[in-house]
């Protein structure tokens, strides 16, 4: 009895192993997500403009305004937002959710900047990334208001068409 009771134990705690390794898609887009959000915060707009899809991205800012309509964003863009600050993200997890779709949500905390203006700041965010010429780029990104922090500094691209 003490035997089977063993062996039960060893096989349940190594199935939670195997669920627990990230597949290889995962894996990749933890080191695309670690590269975007790392050039996000060295002000590299050509680098966040090359990871997000060549057709546009699904956006919606976490400022509660209504869902950004399928925009696609230079670097040129980028720059002229004056997003700036430190941020980090936090507890990132990925999930493979088809061949080419992993769905990642991560918090997203720190002191944002937009010109002259600086706000704490904390989100949760979702994102899909989608694998485009072999490569993976950010479809869409929802960020919606955490608490005990700010949210999105509206800046006047935000009511851009």
């Amino acid at each position: 009895m003490k035997n089977l009771l063993l062996i039960s134990t060893l096989m349940f705690g190594f199935v939670n192993v195997v669920d627990a390794a990230q597949s290889k898609a995962e894996s990749e887009v933890a080191i695309a997500f670690e590269k975007y959000f790392d050039a996000r915060e060295n002000q590299d707009w050509d680098t966040v403009a090359a990871m997000e899809s060549a057709s546009g991205t699904f956006n919606t800012n976490s400022d509660g305004s209504f869902h950004k309509v399928l925009a696609k964003t230079s670097a040129a863009q980028w720059k002229a937002s004056g997003q700036s600050g430190v941020l980090n993200t936090y507890y990132p997890e990925f999930a493979e959710l088809a061949d080419g779709v992993v769905y990642v949500r991560f918090y997203y905390e720190g002191i944002a900047k937009n010109g002259s203006q600086s706000s704490d700041y904390r989100t949760r965010v979702t994102q899909n990334w989608v694998k485009e010429s072999g490569k993976w780029v950010v479809k869409t990104q929802h960020y919606s208001p955490a608490q005990f922090g700010g949210v999105h500094i509206t800046v006047a691209s935000d009511f851009e068409e």
